[in-house]
């Protein structure tokens, strides 16, 4: 598909793109993923309504055994769907996001998931927002619904610029603004948050957020960061830095390549414990096909 990177495409440019993407998304809700998509989100997260008499087929998990019990017979718990999801994106950008050692950069693929997933929100009538994080600052789309109204939202987060790449060591993290999220997006939300994701120490805020909402992370990895090519002396733009680095194929550069990888993983773990909350996907993968094995991997087991 064409680069989605936003320091070169209008808005009208990502709405057309994603004019494209729309009836693939379309698509795949309607025939792989069928009707049961919603229930990936939504989980066991529906409101109790009220005790029945349990019949052949229903979920055992909600049989109420204190009642069964008084009773003698089985009852279960009904529950009632929320009417609505509110679905909110949080694309932290930074600068390592520009890395690519192929055709695309981590940022123009995550961006492309980004669009996927508010696609999906449209097709299933969510509402969708999404809060665009650089070391800037953030800037802020409010929850919408419909199909028109979120093609727009996603358009525009598709168009926004990329974070530059002239700044300080100790800026290139976002601060995350999580306590002004939690004033934008209801209880319950579901709460996607789509980033770089380097070693470093997890906010405090991360465990009310958690409970707050239904999280998930989706990160995206270029070949490179797996295993470095095995090849000799080669150079490589780190746009941490903004500049063209040359590494030597050494035996160190490669362990300490390993031991990063290794540190990275671990932290994308504690964040994220649950491996149907997390997603990696590679720059040279289709991000559609990634996204509904993710989510048919999510509905096998419903979510949890």
């Amino acid at each position: 598909m064409p680069p989605l990177v936003g320091q070169t495409h209008s808005t009208s440019n990502a709405l057309s793109v994603l004019r494209q993407l729309e009836w693939r998304v379309r698509h795949a809700v309607e025939t792989v993923l069928s009707g049961e998509y919603r229930s990936t989100f939504r989980g066991r997260g529906m409101e109790f309504d009220q005790v029945v008499r349990y019949e052949f087929g229903d979920d055992v998990r909600d049989i109420d055994w204190n009642v069964t019990a008084r009773l003698g017979e089985p009852y279960r718990k009904k529950f009632v769907e929320e009417r609505e999801v509110t679905l909110m994106i949080v694309f932290e950008d930074t600068p390592t996001l520009q890395f690519g050692s192929g055709n695309e950069s981590k940022r123009e693929a995550l961006l492309e998931l980004a669009g996927l997933v508010m696609l999906l929100g449209a097709v299933n009538r969510d509402r969708v927002g999404f809060v665009h994080v650089t070391p800037e600052g953030h800037f802020l789309s409010q929850p919408v619904r419909g199909r028109g109204p979120i093609l727009h939202s996603a358009a525009t987060l598709l168009s926004r610029p990329a974070p530059s790449v002239d700044f300080s060591e100790n800026s290139q993290v976002p601060d995350l603004p999580w306590k002004f999220l939690s004033k934008v997006a209801p209880k319950h939300s579901i709460l996607l948050w789509l980033g770089d994701f380097p070693p470093r120490q997890i906010p405090d805020v991360w465990a009310f957020v958690q409970k707050r909402y239904q999280t998930m992370g989706f990160r995206v990895d270029d070949i490179w960061e797996r295993e470095l090519p095995k090849q000799d002396a080669f150079a490589a733009y780190d746009p941490s830095t903004g500049q063209l680095v040359t590494l030597e194929g050494s035996a160190a550069e490669r362990e300490a390549q390993i031991q990063w990888h290794a540190k990275r993983e671990a932290h994308w773990k504690k964040l994220f414990p649950n491996p149907l909350s997390r997603l990696v996907a590679l720059t040279e993968q289709d991000r559609l096909e990634t996204l509904v094995r993710f989510f048919q991997a999510r509905m096998r087991t419903g979510g949890r």
